[in-house]
């Protein structure tokens, strides 16, 4: 049996969620247990629970936060939780001729699956830093916000009045540089398998283009890589406004190398986009 596996890669709040969502619409396999939708994705994560548990396991294990919202270079897997991971995409292979993925948290492992899956095809969603920094600074203010809102009265009137914007002002200080330095993290380890595949492997996208050009992505998968794919409109599933806009997001972060190294990454990136 010949199988057709892809792999979808993005950061944190780049769109791969939504996008994962319309290949499923499209037929692709993406989990028979997928996890579920909260206040920062109100309409699901789409990201297989089996795999998504199993990074949680070996971030945990490294002492790293779980959430995958880290900038550590090297993330040890035991020889259990490879053999694991082996056994989750064995299975899928026998039950699947055509399946996928989607976990943020696989862009920290890429160089492991591309090991056991190295006749994988890669979906990268790319989304340029300022508006991954300021949607990861919304979402996470969001959880403030709502634990103020759900006080009193006076308590309320107090906070939304006199302290919810020092306090906003403060998160984004507090928080920005440290959402950047995951971006980039991410960003390298993404450059870094790119730059060892086949360009007939990978395809790079920017999820603001799908509203344009969904056909031709669905078009690619189906005459390059030979995924069995019905067309579905994206704009049936896009809500417009629900990726956030970003502002001077910038300006909260106090280390300006991290800007510039950000920039020339964001360039590199750019460069393998096909369309």
């Amino acid at each position: 049996m010949q199988h057709q596996t892809l792999i979808i890669a993005g950061m944190h709040r780049s769109g791969t969620s939504l996008i994962t969502n319309w290949l499923n619409r499209c037929g692709l396999q993406i989990g028979e247990r997928l996890e579920a939708g909260n206040a920062g994705n109100i309409d699901g994560h789409f990201e297989d629970v089996e795999f998504l548990k199993l990074h949680e396991e070996i971030l945990n294990n490294n002492s790293l936060d779980i959430s995958g919202l880290v900038d550590a270079k090297k993330i040890e897997l035991s020889q259990y939780q490879l053999g694991k991971l082996e056994s989750i995409i064995n299975i899928k292979q026998q039950l699947y001729e055509q399946w996928g993925w989607k976990d943020p948290r696989t862009c920290l492992f890429l160089e492991t699956y591309s090991k056991l899956l190295p006749e994988a095809k890669y979906l990268v969603i790319m989304r340029d830093h300022r508006s991954v920094l300021n949607s990861l600074l919304k979402r996470d203010f969001a959880d403030v916000d709502k634990k103020y809102m759900a006080r009193g009265y006076f308590q309320r009137l107090i906070w939304t009045h006199f302290r919810r914007e020092r306090r906003l002002e403060q998160f984004y200080i507090d928080h920005a540089e440290t959402f950047l330095k995951v971006w980039i993290n991410y960003t390298e380890e993404i450059l870094k398998t790119l730059k060892k595949l086949p360009a007939d492997d990978y395809l790079v996208i920017n999820y603001e283009l799908l509203l344009e050009k969904d056909e031709q992505v669905i078009d690619f998968l189906k005459d390059k890589w030979n995924f069995n794919l019905s067309y579905f409109d994206f704009s049936k599933i896009y809500k417009d406004g629900r990726m956030s806009i970003p502002n001077n997001i910038e300006r909260f972060v106090a280390t300006k190398t991290l800007l510039i190294k950000a920039q020339y990454l964001q360039l590199r990136l750019n460069h393998f986009v096909r369309m």
